[in-house]
């Protein structure tokens, strides 16, 4: 059975005047998401400014996740590392924490080869006993799980059931469904091609998208899944100048901007990471409006 089916948030960590980390806006966050439709909270992910949170941190803010869900929708975690031992550690810690899965992105830097990643992988899930899901995004990582190495390790760890595909690329998450029989979960890691990757078998979508708009995220996919590809198709083309104004800078600059746009108040964001510049956040906001989104002034 699928950890989630339809709209996960790739919920950003809200912060404080000073940095710190905001976990009363983290309850509100996620009891907006929860009212609007979402069908799981992914915590800590690359949208949640994992790589500048500490190790302490990382976990707290886990286990603060699980605690406002209070087990409505499935909770997965940001587990993965440039380093094997640390994924393993806050793989451990999101389980003890009450997790529902995890989410672990590949090895980043150090660019594992395919039989680094296979061992990468091995060791996260036999450290656990929740259900695991391959994160592969080598645009930001340099590492690429390629299709037949994601067959291998879904056929031999019973415990790694999911892929989420953000490379873009059609043709290779076909061919990963195919080599697992369409058995293994494929989660869109790309809002721009959710309903395209959910007609080769996707379960699924892991958003930036739905911080801002959960209940459309969720009525997309569950308009496929009910047989109205046409609907689902309008919700996908409609949301594309949203989409493509909340990638227009690094993510999650952009998403992070819109939320606080809208009232929401989740702060800044940590160094490297920048404010958005003031042409691309007013094209930002002017997406958002054409969207139907309310924008304050």
């Amino acid at each position: 059975m699928s950890i989630f089916k339809g709209a996960g948030v790739a919920i950003v960590t809200p912060m404080k005047n000073n940095e710190e980390v905001n976990y009363d806006k983290l309850g509100e966050l996620i009891e907006f998401q929860i009212k609007e439709g979402t069908d799981c909270i992914i915590i800590a992910g690359t949208t949640g400014e994992s790589s500048t949170l500490t190790t302490e941190e990382h976990s707290a803010v886990i286990k603060a996740a699980v605690e406002f869900t209070k087990h409505r929708v499935p909770v997965v975690a940001g587990t993965g590392s440039n380093c094997t031992r640390e994924a393993v550690h806050l793989s451990k810690e999101a389980e003890a924490a009450g997790v529902d899965g995890l989410l672990a992105v590949t090895p980043y830097y150090n660019k594992a080869t395919q039989g680094g990643l296979i061992d990468y992988y091995t060791q996260i899930a036999n450290s656990v006993k929740l259900p695991v899901i391959m994160y592969n995004v080598p645009g930001r990582t340099g590492c690429n799980i390629l299709p037949e190495t994601a067959a291998k390790l879904y056929h031999d760890v019973e415990n790694i059931v999911a892929i989420k595909e953000a490379t873009g690329n059609v043709a290779q998450a076909a061919r990963t469904m195919y080599l697992t029989d369409g058995k293994l979960d494929l989660y869109s890691g790309e809002d721009s091609i959710v309903v395209p990757l959910m007609a080769i078998g996707a379960v699924g979508v892991i958003s930036v998208w739905s911080n801002i708009a959960p209940k459309d995220v969720h009525e997309m996919c569950m308009a496929f899944f009910n047989g109205d590809t046409k609907k689902a198709m309008e919700m996908q083309l409609k949301a594309q100048p949203l989409v493509d104004a909340l990638f227009s800078e690094v993510n999650p600059i952009p998403v992070k901007k819109a939320l606080n746009l809208m009232g929401m108040e989740v702060g800044s964001l940590r160094s490297p990471l920048t404010e958005m510049t003031e042409a691309n956040a007013a094209k930002l906001s002017e997406a958002m409006k054409n969207y139907g989104l309310k924008v304050q002034a």
